[in-house]
């Protein structure tokens, strides 16, 4: 079968499964941060309230300068329209619709990943080279939302 054919086919899939269907396996749920910084990191939390400004700046910044969309896609399922299939290597780009995930993970965990990347993946450091501290929060209030199953406060 065609590689494209057969991702189309499960992308078609994928929307018509209950809800957790594909949560996050194991290794998704794992920590990214290094056991001897974790605890510190998880006490981080959002200092940005969520608003409608917070929220559209987070999503112009996910959609424009930080190019989030572009490995984790428009809906944020992790496969962004510009990944051709095969050309990653290693785990494809987190999906942020997974509730489990977002249960699992911290603000400040997520942070952490914005600053340092993430070791095992395409995942690149993003503060200070590409967003401020404070772009960064709005972008993970945005990220957040797709957890939600909305976009909007």
């Amino acid at each position: 079968m065609c590689p494209c054919l057969l991702l189309a086919l499960i992308l078609a899939t994928t929307n018509s499964l209950p809800s957790g269907a594909l949560g996050a396996d194991d290794a998704v749920l794992k920590p990214r941060v290094p056991a001897d910084q974790i605890e510190q990191v998880r006490t981080w939390k959002n200092p940005l309230p969520l608003t409608q400004e917070s929220m559209e700046k987070g999503k112009q910044l996910f959609e424009g300068k930080a190019f989030c969309l572009t490995c984790h896609g428009r809906d944020g399922k992790g496969l962004g329209g510009d990944i051709e299939p095969g050309t990653l290597k290693g785990p494809l780009p987190r999906n942020f619709t997974d509730r489990d995930w977002q249960a699992t993970r911290t603000d400040g965990e997520l942070f952490w990943i914005l600053k340092n990347g993430s070791k095992g993946t395409a995942m690149a450091p993003f503060i200070p080279l590409i967003l401020t501290e404070e772009e960064a929060w709005q972008v993970l209030l945005y990220v957040r939302s797709f957890g939600q199953g909305r976009n909007t406060p």
